[in-house]
């Protein structure tokens, strides 16, 4: 937010574009479209996390049951290049999920070496559960946003995904080698 001056002739100053003010500190904020990105993911992703935890799921975990749906007969090195994730990571999401009962390995006729990772009922039925909170997810996060508006900022921010290449549907975060994943115990869903 620029501020009115006493004087009408006075221009604001250039260095504070792009910033705006903080209650209570007398300095800028930053505004910019990369800030807001950040800000906005950080909180959507803790917001995401915490609606998961009903289900004592983690993010990473439905991106995986989510994609095991989307592309049957996939197995775990195949999920570790469409994630692309170390496939040590994978592995560990994987047995994390199958000791819970929401996917099994199995093994493939054809080739008794490699097994295909395939939703049970359970997993499913978590499945159904997850794309419900994602829909609430997307309606609290953009609530303040007109359908036109929704619709905009989406292909505004697809094309921002593209341009930096990112791969569509997949969240970096499989990527980071610092996101421990603590295996839970195995435990019956809601």
């Amino acid at each position: 937010m620029v501020r009115k001056h006493d004087n009408d002739d006075e221009q604001p100053d250039p260095r504070r574009e792009g910033m705006a003010d903080r209650p209570g500190e007398g300095r800028a904020a930053p505004t910019g479209v990369a800030f807001l990105l950040a800000q906005l993911g950080a909180h959507g992703a803790a917001r995401f996390a915490d609606r998961l935890s009903v289900l004592r799921l983690k993010p990473a975990h439905a991106g995986i049951l989510r994609l095991i749906a989307a592309e049957p007969g996939l197995n775990q090195r195949e999920l570790a290049v469409r994630l692309r994730a170390a496939p040590s990571r994978v592995v560990a999401l994987v047995d994390d999920l199958e000791g819970r009962g929401l996917l099994t390995r199995q093994r493939r006729a054809d080739d008794r070496r490699s097994s295909v990772l395939e939703l049970t009922r359970p997993g499913q039925s978590a499945l159904a559960s997850l794309r419900e909170i994602a829909e609430a997810h997307e309606a609290e996060i953009t609530a303040a946003l007109t359908s036109e508006e929704r619709l905009q900022i989406a292909g505004l921010l697809r094309r921002l995904a593209d341009a930096n290449q990112l791969v569509p549907g997949v969240h970096p975060a499989y990527r980071s080698p610092s996101a421990s994943i603590r295996r839970s115990p195995p435990t019956e869903l809601p």
